[in-house]
């Protein structure tokens, strides 16, 4: 096992936790960052280059057919093979968290339309659901079992908001582990069904889980409600009859105590588990090595490899699967360089060169690798992990199209957790609704000052019925620290001046009519 250090050149900002990847026959994207897509990159997927051990990014498209995808974090994700071109498979994206913190319960698809060294272009495509639908969460797992000729996903762990039923003022926003239940998800139908297993009695997010044939394993995982990481090893079997599906659980011995662990494949019946913690202040350190085989399942240990001394004594690690038996694991290094989001970031081979080659992967593996949001958790489980993945090969790409956040605008002044004014109290920790249009999320209202901005409604002392009215009229609206300033800077209305006419005198025309005897006594009178 070889370890080599890896650099990320101008885009470290958009190398944060909770970012999931897809392989594209040998090419790595990676979606879901941590804010909004910007103009540079609507879609919000990137391909990753390394070239000379530097990190570049190059935005990719969707085709016009496909439907929106948001930037989600830490949902699950697996692959999903065609029968008719076994080459040909697409990735399944559930749940996931969105910028707003706001949870998924939709499923996508994902396929590869067409690829050249100038541009990728993607088809998203949204699943309708029915029935036993899972509700939104975020840290589970999704895999794909055959079974009798058909095919079905099982969904499984995470976790999700306290239910709206069950919210009080002081834990409205608090997170818990979702129900044990297992989900199966058709496809061909977009019809879900829950099952209730015995064995299965704690929820617990975070895990790994491997599918072979028939069967998922689940290894590990974290319980927020207990706080353990208990080292459990479910075996999960799926038949499908004609009739209803039929799900069994066995629990397994020698499992491992470890949550937000990393599987790579090394080959067609051999994994590699890396990473993770096995408690809340200690990393685990040992690497094992998985072997699946049709009916069971062997974890034994290796070697593990030279540590540096910065991944040693470093308070928390991430990474992810790059495909191929090698994995990307990083560090923080705010401690070290200016830019506080600035990453070190390091490729370990977990297996020769001379295997390196291009494999066909029998088995889906989907791991949970990111963890939570620091205000949501615990020090160290619920630290958020970056879950990355990248080829080491060099891409045919040109330069030239290389994502540049310095184009971008400053990700830190986006969402609903910002410092709106001077006098913002909004604390995403001790927040609590408001207004009774609030639910998990501030109400926010566009200041229509020249740069425009922002601001929290109950920062601006705005009533219900004046929030309403501003939302729904189309009126500009100016925070307390603008409304004297856009008055003062208005130009006073120009008053339009009546021009007067001069006043003419009336001249009255007499209506009596003079005879010919009057005429000659006034004309005698005037001359006398």
């Amino acid at each position: 096992m070889s370890l080599q250090v890896v650099s990320a050149v101008s885009n470290s900002a958009l190398l944060q936790p909770g970012f999931s990847l897809l392989n594209f026959h040998g090419d790595v994207f990676f979606f879901g960052q941590k804010g909004w897509p910007k103009r540079s990159c609507p879609t919000g997927v990137f391909l990753l280059d390394i070239k000379q051990n530097e990190l570049k990014l190059k935005p990719a498209f969707f085709s016009k057919d496909s439907c929106y995808l948001p930037p989600l974090r830490y949902p699950a994700l697996c692959t999903l093979r065609g029968n008719a071109e076994p080459d040909e498979y697409q990735y399944i994206i559930h749940g996931g968290k969105t910028p707003n913190n706001d949870l998924s319960d939709k499923l996508y698809v994902m396929s590869l339309v067409s690829k050249n060294s100038k541009k990728t272009t993607f088809q998203c495509i949204e699943k309708d659901l029915g029935g036993d639908v899972p509700e939104a969460r975020y840290g589970h797992t999704i895999n794909v079992v055959h079974s009798r000729g058909k095919s079905i996903s099982v969904v499984f762990g995470g976790r999700s908001y306290t239910p709206l039923a069950q919210r009080t003022t002081e834990k409205w926003n608090s997170i818990v582990d979702c129900l044990p239940s297992v989900f199966l998800i058709d496809f061909e139908f977009g019809c879900c069904t829950s099952y209730i297993l015995p064995e299965l009695q704690d929820g617990f997010a975070f895990h790994v889980s491997l599918a072979r044939n028939d069967t998922v394993y689940i290894l590990g995982g974290h319980s927020l409600q207990n706080n353990t990481r208990l080292p459990s090893l479910y075996k999960l079997k799926v038949d499908l009859p004609l009739g209803s599906p039929a799900v069994t659980c066995t629990i397994l011995p020698g499992g491992i105590s470890v949550s937000s662990a990393i599987v790579t494949q090394t080959s067609d019946a051999e994994f590699v588990l890396v990473g993770g913690y096995q408690s809340d202040n200690q990393k685990r350190l040992v690497c094992n090595t998985i072997v699946l085989e049709d009916n069971k399942i062997e974890i034994v240990k290796r070697a593990n490899p030279d540590w540096t001394p910065d991944i040693k004594h470093c308070r928390m690690w991430f990474g992810c699967d790059m495909g191929k038996g090698s994995v990307l694991l990083g560090i923080p290094g705010a401690n070290k360089q200016f830019i506080s989001d600035a990453n070190y970031f390091y490729v370990l081979r977990c297996k020769g060169a001379e295997k390196d080659k291009e494999e066909e992967l029998t088995a889906q593996i989907c791991s949970q690798t990111s963890t939570e949001d620091p205000g949501d958790s615990t020090p160290f489980e619920d630290s958020e992990e970056f879950c990355f993945s990248a080829e080491t090969n060099s891409f045919d790409v040109d330069d030239t199209d290389t994502y540049n956040e310095d184009d971008e605008e400053d990700e830190s002044e986006t969402g609903y957790w910002i410092t709106c004014s001077a006098s913002c109290n909004i604390d995403i920790n001790t927040w609590v609704p408001f207004y009774s249009t609030e639910l998990n999320k501030p109400a926010m209202i566009l200041c229509s000052s020249r740069a425009g901005h922002w601001v929290h409604a109950q920062c601006m002392d705005l009533s219900e019925s004046m929030l309403l009215h501003l939302s729904e009229s189309n009126v500009k609206y100016f925070c307390n620290e603008h409304v004297d300033l856009n008055k003062g800077l208005q130009t006073p209305k120009k008053v339009v001046h009546l021009k007067k006419q001069p006043m003419k005198p009336l001249r009255r025309k007499s209506t009596m009519k003079l005879t010919t005897p009057m005429k000659k006594s006034f004309l005698r009178r005037l001359f006398e």
